[in-house]
Formats: C-alpha cells, structure tokens, sequence
C-alpha cells in the first residue's frame, strides 16, 4: 500500500466522528502491546499555547542531546508534521506499513481518526526508542485518547472558552476536563490562569496527591522580557524566533518543565533550546510572517483568548501600514462572535472565506453575525487570487490570515502547490 492509498484510507476515519473517552484505544493499544506504556512522557494540555509549550520542551531536550518524540495536532500541509523525531518527520513507509497491517481492525472497531494517529504516534515513538515523548492533547483532556499515558509531569497551558458545547460552558468547568490529564503523584506545572481555572488545578493535584507547579511563581515580567528563577540560576527570555510577547511566556513554561523534569539547569541548553526551537522542531503558524512588504501573516489564533494575545502583539505594529486586512475562517465550535467582536475594530477591511473541514463556520453563520455588528464583509472563494493580488499591491499593506490552523494548512498548501512567489524576508 502507497503512502496516499494509506493516507486516504486514514483520513476516511474522520466518518467515524470524534468520540470522548479512553476505552476504544486502550484496546487498540493493548493489541499494538501497549506501546504507550514503554515511554516516558510529557503530556500537554490546553486551550491556547499547546503548540508553542510543547515545541519549546521537545526543543531544549534536543539540546540536551536527547532523541525526543513530539505528537501535535493538527497538521498544516502534510499528515507527517504530526508525528516527528527531533524535527524530522514520521517517513512513510511506517505510517503505510501500520494502516495495512491495522486497517481492519481499525475499520471493524471503529476506531476514529485521531484515536488511531495517536497509536500510529505511541508505536513510532515506542520502535524508534526515543528518550522522551512531548505529547499534546487532541480536545480537551479527561476523555482525550492521549489521556492512557502515565506521564512524567503534566503541563496545562492557558485555558479559555473553546469547545463549549462538548467541554462546558465556563472556564471552570473547561479546566476540569483539561485537569483529567493529571495523574497520582505527579508533577503539574501551569501557566498563569485565571483564578476559578487555578482553584480547579490546586483542588485536583490535592486529590491527586501531586506537586502543582505554578509559573506564575517564578517569574517577572517586563515590557519586553520575561525573567524565570531556577533555584540559584536565573533565565532572562525575550527576542524568541516566534513572533509575539506572549511567546515568552509560554517558553518559561517550557523551561519551567524541563528544569523539574530533569532536575538540572544548563543555561547554555535552555538558551539555545528556545532560539532554536524552529530550527529543532519546524514549527510555524505562530504570527508567523510569510512574506515582507506587503506583510502577509499567518497566526493560528482560534479562540477569543488566542485573538486578544494576537491583537495585543498586531497593535504594536499597526502605525506602520496604510492598509490592514484580515482573511477569516473559523471552526464552528469556537466563540465565533466573541473573535469578530475584537477583530473587526483593527482592521480595515475583513474578507471571508471557508475551508474543507466538517466543523467549519459556514458563510452563511458569519455573514449573519457581522451583519449582526453592522460591519461590512466581502467572501474569497479564489484565495490563492486574492493573496496574488495583495502581494502585488502596496508594500505598505498587511494581510493577516487568521481562526483556524485548517485554513493556515489549507492557504499554505495551496500557494505552494501554485507556486506563488514569496519574497519573504525576517523583520
């Protein structure tokens, strides 16, 4: 079997729907001899910031030359992004070889999409004998298929509203469902949450008899840094290959992790773990920009917190273009109106468009919530047109891409398979 009858027969498990709860992959797992069980592992979870923390662990243990395993999701151009080895990619022969060996069990099972790429993940890892795996949660935590793993430490990143209809209503209640990723007698480090989320985390690692590790108590911030105190040794962070002061954060939440995990500090290590965390693990969509003058700029900012922490970075640099516009989609699940509330204030015009992906916001819904704003919209159908068209305008305009990492994916496939030239250069 090719790489692209695998991939379709594995992208055809998406008919199966998303289905909450461990009991279908923990079978699965034990005929694949509980490969998740032979490794040690960092489990992440999360509203916002997922990506990022996790990049930024795998990154500095790579620097600590360990063979490191990172599992994330979703992928922007190929499936293999999802599944990678110090930066290089799961090759496909092993994702081949695992959907013809496993197909009919996964078919007869109903084992869904994501459950079965999380076992793809856990053997690979398992057979290549990495030292450690960075693992992110899919949706959610307490019912997430990675929630089989029996972690080293669990890393929650910021939590806001998303998936409400399946996570809960309130933040309280979301951060419950990412709590369910905290195991007995374990380390959990958090990033800074709002208090009714940390209540939550301080009550389950009580129950749990697990040391809770709040950063928040280890660092200080100013304007442009953020300084994270390790026992004697101090670690000052700032001018990071990902764009946005937010970033800081979540890497001295990364480091946080690693110097408890390992018990040791290497500032040399750290440093060179956080500037070179795209290099290490290939990791873009974080205000990513994609072309210079005129900017285009890719952020996966999914849900209102997402867009508070873009727009927070995007007003810094606002004053320098004449034009500011913004190409939206979003998944129908997230707090679609609260996004186009905060969005449509910074930008000149916003321009609509829709992506190949069963959750997708239609047209249609956020046609009827601008109008609902009163502000005035135009649809892309043609985006690969319509971004030819702003590159070969002013070179004083920007482009924000923006509400979805299906449509960055989806944008970025499709200007490479047109080969649109892009004449990007680092700001």
């Amino acid at each position: 079997m090719n790489i692209n009858d695998s991939l379709e027969k594995l992208f055809s498990l998406h008919n199966f729907g998303i289905k909450l709860g461990i009991d279908n992959i923990k079978n699965f797992l034990f005929l694949l001899n509980n490969p998740h069980l032979k490794l040690k592992t960092i489990h992440i979870a999360g509203s916002n910031g997922k990506g990022s923390s996790s990049a930024f662990i795998a990154s500095i243990l790579q620097e600590h030359k360990f063979k490191i395993g990172l599992y994330t999701s979703p992928h922007f151009i190929r499936f293999n992004e999802r599944i990678k080895i110090n930066g290089n990619e799961i090759d496909d022969q092993y994702i081949s070889e695992f959907i013809s060996k496993h197909f009919e069990y996964i078919i007869k099972n109903q084992i869904t999409f994501f459950e079965a790429t999380t076992a793809l993940a856990f053997c690979f890892f398992r057979d290549q004998k990495v030292d450690f795996a960075v693992i992110e949660t899919g949706l959610g935590g307490r019912l997430d298929a990675t929630n089989v793993l029996n972690p080293l430490c669990s890393v929650i990143t910021g939590i806001s509203l998303e998936h409400t209809h399946i996570l809960g209503k309130t933040i309280k209640q979301i951060a419950e469902e990412k709590a369910g990723i905290i195991k007995r007698n374990s380390k959990v480090i958090t990033a800074p949450l709002l208090n009714s989320a940390n209540q939550v985390m301080k009550l389950k690692c009580k129950k749990m008899k697990s040391e809770l590790i709040e950063v928040s108590k280890y660092i200080s911030k100013k304007k442009d840094s953020v300084t994270l105190t390790l026992g004697k040794d101090k670690l000052e962070i700032r001018d990071l290959p990902l764009a946005g002061n937010y970033q800081n954060l979540n890497a001295a939440l990364a480091s946080l992790t690693v110097y408890h995990l390992l018990n040791n500090f290497n500032k040399d290590f750290f440093e060179n773990g956080l500037m070179n965390v795209i290099k290490n693990t290939s990791l873009s969509g974080r205000y990513e920009y994609f072309n210079s003058k005129p900017d285009v700029i890719f952020d996966s900012a999914h849900n209102p917190d997402g867009v508070r922490k873009f727009l927070k970075e995007f007003r810094r640099n606002k004053k320098k273009y004449n034009n500011k516009y913004l190409l939206f989609s979003v998944l129908k699940d997230k707090s679609v109106k609260n996004m186009l509330k905060s969005l449509r204030k910074e930008f000149d015009k916003i321009f609509l468009t829709t992506i190949n992906f069963e959750r997708v916001a239609s047209l249609k819904d956020l046609k009827n919530i601008c109008k609902e704003f009163n502000f005035e919209i135009k649809i892309v159908n043609d985006r690969i047109g319509f971004i030819h068209k702003m590159l070969k305008g002013s070179k004083n305009d920007c482009l924000v891409v923006l509400g979805s990492m299906y449509l960055i994916g989806q944008v970025k496939k499709e200007l490479l398979k047109n080969k649109l030239d892009i004449s990007f250069e680092k700001m």
